[in-house]
C-alpha cells in the first residue's frame, strides 16, 4: 500500500476490484515521458531554490533519467501495477533512491503535476501530427501541380456543374487541412503555458 495516495488512511488492503477501478496506469501510462521530463525539471527548481540540496537534486534527476531510458528501451514496463504514471515513477524512483525519492514530491501537487503532464503530453502529439500535415499538404501539392491540366467535372448539389482540373480539386482539399494546421497551432499556442508552481491552488509555503 506504499504506492497509493491514501495509504495512510486505511490499514486493510483494498478489494481488487476496487483497486482496478482506481488505477488510470493502463490510460495514462502513455504519458510517461511528459511526467518524467516534468519531474527533472521540478526536481532542478527544488535544488536551484535550495528547497532541497543541489546534490539530492542531482540524484533525482539523473534516476528520473534512468527510469526514463529504461522505460524507452523495454527494461522496465508499467506490469508492477500502480494508482497512476506518477505514482509508478514515484515508486520506481524510492525503490532505486531510497528517502531521497520521496522528495520529488516537496513544494508539488497532484493537480499541477497532471495539468503539466497533459500539456506537455498533447504538444509533443501535436507537433507530430502538424509534421504529418504538412507531408500531406506537400504531397497534395505535388499532386496538384502533376495534374494542373487534367480536366475533370466539377459538383454542386451532388450534379455535375462546371469543368475543373483535377489539381484545383486537390488543392481544396489542402486548403481544408491547411485550415487543421492553423487550428492545431492555435491549441498548441493556448497550451505551451507551464502550470508548474501553481500546486493545489495557489502556490505552496
Amino acid at each position: 500500500m506504499a504506492d497509493k495516495m491514501w495509504a495512510g488512511r486505511f490499514t486493510g488492503e483494498l478489494d481488487a476490484a476496487a483497486d482496478d477501478f482506481n488505477s488510470s496506469l493502463s490510460v495514462d501510462c502513455k504519458m510517461y515521458e511528459a511526467d518524467i521530463r516534468g519531474s527533472m525539471a521540478h526536481a532542478a527548481m527544488l535544488g536551484q531554490q535550495g528547497i532541497i540540496s543541489r546534490e539530492d537534486a542531482a540524484s533525482l534527476i539523473d534516476g528520473l533519467g534512468e527510469i526514463l531510458a529504461d522505460l524507452k528501451e523495454g527494461r522496465l514496463d508499467f506490469s508492477a501495477g500502480g494508482e497512476d504514471v506518477h505514482m509508478f515513477v514515484e515508486a520506481e524512483l524510492t525503490k532505486r533512491l531510497g528517502d531521497v525519492g520521496r522528495r520529488l514530491h516537496t513544494a508539488r501537487s497532484r493537480n499541477d503535476q497532471v495539468a503539466l503532464d497533459v500539456r506537455l503530453h498533447l504538444r509533443s502529439r501535436g507537433m507530430e501530427i502538424l509534421e504529418q500535415l504538412k507531408t500531406l499538404l506537400s504531397t497534395l501539392a505535388d499532386l496538384a501541380e502533376e495534374h494542373a491540366d487534367t480536366v475533370m467535372p466539377g459538383y454542386t448539389h451532388l450534379q455535375r456543374a462546371q469543368p475543373v482540373t483535377y489539381g484545383h480539386y486537390l488543392m481544396a482539399y489542402a486548403m481544408m487541412f491547411q485550415r487543421d494546421m492553423e487550428r492545431f497551432i492555435d491549441a498548441l499556442t493556448r497550451m505551451n503555458v507551464s502550470p508548474l508552481g501553481s500546486c493545489a491552488l495557489a502556490g505552496t509555503t
